[in-house]
Parts: C-alpha cells; sequence; structure tokens
C-alpha cells in the first residue's frame, strides 16, 4: 500500500514529508492556540501561525480554522491568510509553467 512512496525520487519523498509534518504542526498550533484562548496561559503569536503557513501549512491552517473556530471573526489575520494563498497558489502556478516549458 505505501509502496507508490518509494518509487518517487528522494527529493519527492522529502517534500512530501516535509509537506505532511509541517501541516500536522499547523494544525495543532492553530488547536493549541485556540485552547489558550479559552484560559489563562500563553498564546502562539499570529507571526508564528502565519510562518506556518507561508511556510506550506495553509490546507491545515484552513482546516484549523474551521474546524477550531478559531481566528474566522478576526479580518485582519484573515487578510494576510488569503495574501498568503494567493502568493502560493500564483507561485505554484509560475512554477508548474516553467517546468511544463522545459
Amino acid at each position: 500500500m505505501i509502496n507508490w512512496f518509494f518509487t518517487l525520487s528522494i527529493f519527492v519523498q522529502i517534500f512530501v514529508i516535509y509537506f505532511a509534518l509541517l501541516n500536522i504542526i499547523t494544525f495543532f498550533a492553530y488547536g493549541f492556540d485556540k485552547m489558550k484562548s479559552r484560559g489563562e496561559g500563553r498564546r502562539t503569536p499570529e507571526k508564528t501561525l502565519w510562518l506556518l503557513t507561508l511556510l506550506g501549512g495553509s490546507p491545515a491552517a484552513l482546516l484549523a480554522m474551521h474546524y477550531f473556530r478559531h481566528k474566522t471573526k478576526k479580518i485582519s489575520f484573515q487578510a494576510i491568510i488569503i495574501i498568503i494563498i494567493a502568493v502560493q497558489v500564483t507561485a505554484g502556478i509560475y512554477l508548474y509553467t516553467f517546468l511544463q516549458n522545459q
């Protein structure tokens, strides 16, 4: 069942592992911040949540925001998330187009 993974190049394997781990960390970072927002304790800085999103955790960030109902009413936070995702989509399209022309 996992044999498909080992047929990938080492670069793609590393990318898949990186992407999976980063998204797990991002999801739990948002959940942890939501938990801390209800009680006392040190919150996760918004810059940290944005950085995790920027580094590739945007799918988990969107899922966590919906699942935990966290940061869904803060327009300034959501605006940065939208900008990050727009940059990622634009970069992805550019990279895909570039690689197709090689």
